[in-house]
């Protein structure tokens, strides 16, 4: 190989795989919505719950897919870099927020938005400091329990893996947001019990789900 072959050759980027570049740009977008969609409880069945632990099962299921089809470091890279956009738009968040409204804007759109997007610091910290901590848990979990049984019941791990993180989800938010500020057992418990059911009847199929699409994407971009 000549210099100037050479030269292309290592000023090529890295590749990346199909399946990774699009669960990423899905994995970004979760992380913006669970916020705002948290601002809605929903009723499932006897279960009461806030609408963006769906979203957060999402990012649950994309990091643990990642990690079975790309290895623990490549999701756990994931989780890091979703701070960046959970960052801006909290950003953005807060600069909207403090620009003065139209004048022409209608007073009731107007307040029903502030009502949506205002947080306190503590709700703000509580949701960044828990989608750090429980998303890594995660995917530990995952790849430790892979480690000791191989690649078979991945149902198992997916469920066990995000049960417990959503637990740890549950009593950082919590804790962080509202401890002091009125008693917080009740809602520990209810939020944890809703969680957990969500966690096991959701997350297995839907990593099943993501893990054939990602074998399915890798194989048809080789």
């Amino acid at each position: 190989m000549d210099t100037t072959a050479a030269a292309n050759a290592t000023s090529q980027p890295p590749a990346i795989s199909r399946s990774l570049f699009l669960f990423s740009i899905f994995y970004g977008g979760m992380v913006c919505i669970a916020g705002v969609l948290g601002n809605k409880q929903v009723a499932l069945g006897p279960l009461a719950v806030e609408a963006g632990i769906f979203a957060f099962l999402l990012l649950v299921v994309t990091s643990s897919s990642i990690a079975e089809l790309h290895g623990r470091n490549t999701a756990n890279r994931l989780v890091l870099w979703g701070f960046i956009p959970l960052l801006v738009s909290l950003g953005l968040t807060i600069l909207v927020l403090a620009v003065p409204p139209a004048a022409d804007m209608d007073p009731a759109r107007l307040s029903a938005f502030e009502t949506m997007m205002n947080g306190t610091p503590r709700i703000w910290l509580g949701g960044i400091v828990a989608y750090g901590i429980s998303t890594l848990l995660n995917v530990t979990i995952f790849t430790r329990l892979k480690g000791s049984e191989g690649s078979r019941l991945l149902w198992l791990r997916s469920a066990v893996a995000s049960a417990l993180s959503q637990i740890v989800d549950t009593l950082i938010f919590i804790g962080i947001a509202f401890y002091g500020v009125f008693p917080i057992g009740e809602l520990l418990l209810g939020q944890m019990l809703a969680k957990v059911t969500l966690s096991i009847v959701l997350v297995p199929p839907l990593i099943y789900l993501f893990v054939s699409l990602g074998h399915r994407l890798d194989r048809t971009s080789a």
